[in-house]
C-alpha cells in the first residue's frame, strides 16, 4: 500500500508540470512537522498536504473558483476535476 501513495505523489506532479501548473504558495508547519503546497492553473487549483515524515503518504484536495471540492484519491479523479473545470469556462 505504501508503493501506491508514492506513486500517486509522483503520478501528480509529473502530469502538473506537463500540463503547466503553477506552484502559487508552500506553507510549513514545523509544529505539526507538514508542508502544504497550493498549485494553480487559470480557474483550477488544487492543494497538496504532505507530512514530513513520510512524505510518500501526500494528500491531495481540488477545489474550483466556485468553491467546489473533490478529495483526489487517484490521478485519474484530479484529471477529471481539471477537464470538467476547463469545459464550463467555454
Amino acid at each position: 500500500m505504501k508503493h501506491l501513495g508514492a506513486s500517486l505523489q509522483t503520478r501528480v506532479h509529473s502530469w502538473i508540470e506537463n500540463v503547466g501548473f503553477r506552484l502559487n504558495r508552500t506553507d510549513v508547519d514545523k509544529k505539526r512537522d507538514t508542508t502544504t503546497r497550493h498549485y494553480f492553473f487559470e480557474t483550477f487549483n488544487f492543494i497538496e498536504k504532505q507530512n514530513n515524515k513520510t512524505p510518500d503518504k501526500a494528500r491531495f484536495l481540488a477545489f474550483d473558483t466556485y468553491g467546489e471540492k473533490l478529495k483526489v484519491r487517484s490521478l485519474l479523479d484530479l484529471q477529471s476535476a481539471f477537464y470538467e473545470n476547463l469545459s464550463q469556462l467555454k
